[in-house]
């Protein structure tokens, strides 16, 4: 298989010399208003390996940036391009303002005590602007069936909205917990329903059913006060990942499933990595993007279990008859084909399942509560789940 090296400069005045192979790689320019995209695919799958040189010969010459798209296809299916991505004018103005950030490409090493404090920074501060906005009437810590969990009550619960429960499985890599005042609070306020955030034991010291465990555990204490079509369940990125594999352990057990499910920005498959996994980083064209050979398989989550077991990876499990199910994603996700995939296996098992994919933005875009679309994005999945509990 051919390759093809050349010398090039980002921005940021970071020399590289590339070997396009399977990794992906972005710079923003100056003006924000466009993006040069630098992209290896193989078949499904999309990469560039990048080698950063000497920081003596760092230089900021901006012409040295790509200007002109191009294609190479290998005998195998690899494609290398090139690609000039403007910013789109479909996004809101506060969308656009942030996809023309620049960020560095650099790998910023962390540990895990780092990203988890990191993380629960962000998330308080995050969750604060989110109250602003959404504002909620209380959040509460609360132990359920032994699990740690926080309980968002709305300003007001209508009393036809009383003998509803939601359940929030947050993200965060199944490592940190990301989401569980970004997810609830908008939802909780949106639907003036009481949301609970479960907060379920963390991999690598818990690894997958850990997660799983917990979220049933809470679940099934719901069931002596809820009926099960009052009860939804729903997460982002890890937390959609674990929705899916939440609903699959309740079939396998023999449990009423809940009466639907939010599956945003998530995947089904441990067994295998779609397109966007090699295309996107966490903040979509911009950002670190490991190269192959440095992308170690992280089984940090999925632990000694086969990757194909139906309940870690439900696509290859009984997925008839799960209840209505809203997937959510974004066009520039690191789990756009994840989510798509899933939505699929859904439809072929014939369920209810609707997709909403929106236009430019990146991962889990809707923990950003500035931007217009999170809003929609928040307003879409409160919809679904009032017209879903109201049956």
């Amino acid at each position: 298989m051919g390759s093809l090296d050349a010398d090039w400069t980002s921005l940021s005045g970071r020399r590289y010399r590339i070997r396009v192979w399977r990794t992906g790689y972005g710079v923003i320019s100056k003006s924000g208003m466009q993006l040069r995209v630098v992209l290896g695919v193989m078949f499904a799958v999309a990469a560039l390996s990048i080698r950063p040189m000497s920081s003596a010969a760092q230089t900021k010459d901006a012409r040295q940036v790509p200007q002109t798209n191009s294609s190479y296809i290998d005998k195998d299916g690899t494609a290398h391009v090139t690609r000039i991505v403007p910013v789109p004018t479909t996004v809101s103005p506060e969308a656009q303002k942030s996809l023309a950030r620049q960020q560095s490409d650099a790998l910023v090493p962390q540990t895990l005590e780092q990203r988890r404090s990191g993380t629960d920074t962000w998330q308080k501060g995050a969750g604060e602007a989110a109250r602003k906005v959404y504002p909620v009437q209380s959040i509460e810590d609360q132990t359920i069936a032994g699990v740690p969990t926080r309980v968002i009550t709305p300003l007001e619960v209508p009393q036809e909205k009383r003998d509803r429960i939601l359940l929030n499985v947050h993200g965060g890599g199944f490592n940190s917990d990301s989401g569980s005042f970004t997810e609830t609070i908008p939802i909780a306020n949106l639907t003036k329903t009481k949301t609970i955030a479960i907060l379920y034991r963390l991999a690598p010291e818990h690894p997958f059913p850990a997660a799983v465990e917990d979220t049933v555990a809470v679940y099934k204490e719901m069931l002596k006060t809820y009926q099960p079509k009052k009860i939804a369940l729903y997460g982002t990125s890890a937390g959609a990942i674990l929705t899916a594999e939440v609903a699959a352990k309740l079939k396998q057990l023999g449990l009423p499933l809940p009466g639907v499910l939010g599956i945003f920005s998530g995947m089904g498959d441990f067994s295998k990595q779609g397109d966007s996994w090699s295309i996107f980083a966490l903040n979509g064209f911009s950002g670190y993007l490991a190269p192959p050979g440095e992308q170690k398989k992280d089984t940090s989550y999925t632990g000694t279990t086969d990757v194909q077991d139906p309940v870690l990876s439900p696509v290859f499990g009984d997925l008839k008859s799960m209840p209505p199910t809203l997937f959510v994603t974004s066009t520039r996700d690191l789990l756009l084909s994840g989510t798509v995939n899933l939505h699929r296996a859904f439809l072929h098992a014939g369920v209810d399942a609707q997709l909403v994919v929106f236009d430019a933005l990146p991962h889990a875009f809707w923990n950003n509560v500035n931007l217009a679309e999170s809003r929609e994005a928040d307003a879409l999945m409160a919809q679904f789940f009032d017209e879903a509990l109201r049956q």
